[in-house]
């Protein structure tokens, strides 16, 4: 390189989904938005909660951290407002923690709703007594450096999946979603879809359905062929 690159490149304004949005999403299962989605959007499946993190919904505010190196988290910690999740692209590196429970008090102190990381976190006992979700791809007690260079509310890659500053993140049990920002309205119309879809369906399976009408069907029409 010519030159040294910046530290850290800050996007510090941002639009931000509506408090009805966020409220939208609030509460629901990871599973029923991604049916809503055409099946995609979740976070490579190693990015869980940890600590017994709870469900979570909020503002994507995305940092680029890379491997082995913290300073865009902290660089994320100085724009983020009330509603925020921040998601640190660690590029999947597992050799150190990306945060630990210090700094997601710090987090819990400015109003973040939950931390979310492709690399490693570390002091789950202290994460626990912080009380923020924290969901990550593991845990390890090595600690980072923090020399950047990191970018700030710029879009980044977690977990497989691209996220930029206003998307809509959320996690539970099952992993972590995101929702494009311009995706926000439609994902919600289809939302009420899916729910009574999976409520009659759910009945029917609790009222002795072996098979699906859709398989039976299949079926019937001779699209299944047998061997034996």
């Amino acid at each position: 390189m010519i030159e040294d690159p910046p530290l850290l490149q800050i996007r510090r304004r941002f639009d931000r989904p509506s408090a009805a949005q966020v409220q939208a999403f609030a509460g629901l299962q990871t599973g029923f938005v991604i049916d809503a989605m055409n099946g995609r959007g979740a976070l490579d499946r190693h990015v869980k909660p940890i600590a017994g993190s709870a469900p979570f919904c909020g503002a994507a505010l995305p940092c680029f951290c890379g491997p082995d190196d913290n300073l865009a988290a902290f660089g994320a910690l100085s724009i983020a407002q009330p509603g925020d999740v921040v998601v640190a692209a660690a590029e999947g590196f597992d050799r150190s923690a990306v945060i630990g429970d210090l700094m997601l008090g710090m987090m819990k102190n400015v109003g973040v709703t939950a931390f979310v990381t492709d690399g490693c976190v570390r002091d789950q006992r202290g994460l626990k007594a912080v009380g923020l979700p924290c969901y990550a791809a593991g845990v390890t007690p090595n600690s980072p450096v923090r020399n950047g260079p990191g970018t700030v509310g710029l879009p980044v890659v977690v977990g497989g999946v691209a996220v930029k500053a206003g998307d809509i993140v959320l996690g539970d049990e099952d992993g972590v979603v995101v929702v494009p920002s311009e995706r926000i309205e439609a994902v919600i119309a289809r939302i009420e879809v899916v729910r009574r879809n999976e409520v009659a369906f759910e009945a029917k399976v609790k009222a002795g359905l072996k098979l699906p009408d859709f398989i039976q069907k299949l079926i019937d029409a001779g699209r299944f062929l047998d061997v034996d």
